[in-house]
């Protein structure tokens, strides 16, 4: 494979996933780590990606301030946002993980909702911190200079003490058969929890991350109620899902 096609499918895995490893781009690839490490580097450098210990994110994982131009499939994921909302009723407690899909929903939330967030995702707090009838609630704990959500024990702890009414869960890898999957460990335990915390658990998914699987497992398949993606919940893509008996939006 040519450089220039090792970089464009370098780009777009790290636009999709938000976060990939430098293990799993080398074995795609079928190259070594030492050459992805090039790779990743020349992007960084290049202002496409930002490489961090052990793989890179996207620029996307890193902003302070909203740019649209910053997210990737900014359109698709701003359909998914207005799905979302209409599961929305007033007095509800939501739990919210991170990701730019979850981050658009905090943007777009109507201003007339009135209703309590809980989240361990900074950015998504910081946007919900602007919307007049929304009390946000940032949970603590180990936070992911990567991801800029907080991590770890004292996070899982305090998601187990909460009773949400909706869970709107940032999803990486979603396959019909396997079911919802990660590349870290520590945001699958964090996951874990904030299902055992909502009554209805809702992926947010672009289409593309869908039919993918990673190392470890978040929940089996059944344990999502309700799959919005950007499109329309009668196209034949999302049937797999459907015959497992999920809710599409």
């Amino acid at each position: 494979m040519l450089k220039e096609e090792r970089l464009n499918f370098i780009l777009s895995e790290v636009q999709v996933r938000n976060r990939v490893l430098l293990s799993d781009l080398a074995n795609n690839l079928n190259v070594s780590e030492d050459t992805v490490r090039r790779d990743l580097k020349y992007l960084d450098e290049q202002g496409k990606i930002k490489k961090v210990h052990g793989g890179a994110i996207s620029n996307s994982f890193h902003v302070y301030t909203y740019k649209e131009n910053n997210i990737y499939a900014h359109e698709q994921k701003s359909v998914i946002a207005r799905k979302a909302h209409s599961l929305l009723n007033d007095g509800q407690g939501i739990l919210m993980s991170g990701g730019t899909t979850n981050l658009e929903v905090a943007r777009l939330l109507p201003p007339s909702f009135h209703g309590t967030v809980f989240t361990p995702s900074l950015l998504v707090a910081m946007e919900l911190s602007e919307h007049p009838n929304v009390e946000t609630i940032l949970i603590g704990g180990r936070l992911s200079h990567e991801s800029q959500i907080a991590l770890g024990g004292d996070t899982v702890n305090t998601i187990s003490q909460i009773r949400a009414d909706l869970c709107f869960l940032g999803t990486s890898y979603f396959d019909a058969g396997f079911g919802l999957s990660e590349i870290d460990l520590e945001v699958v335990h964090l996951k874990r929890a904030m299902i055992q915390a909502s009554k209805k658990i809702v992926s947010l998914s672009i289409s593309e991350k869908l039919n993918s699987i990673k190392r470890y497992k978040v929940c089996e398949t059944h344990a999502i109620h309700t799959l919005i993606t950007e499109l329309d919940p009668d196209n034949p893509f999302l049937n797999e899902f459907k015959k497992k008996g999920l809710e599409i939006l």
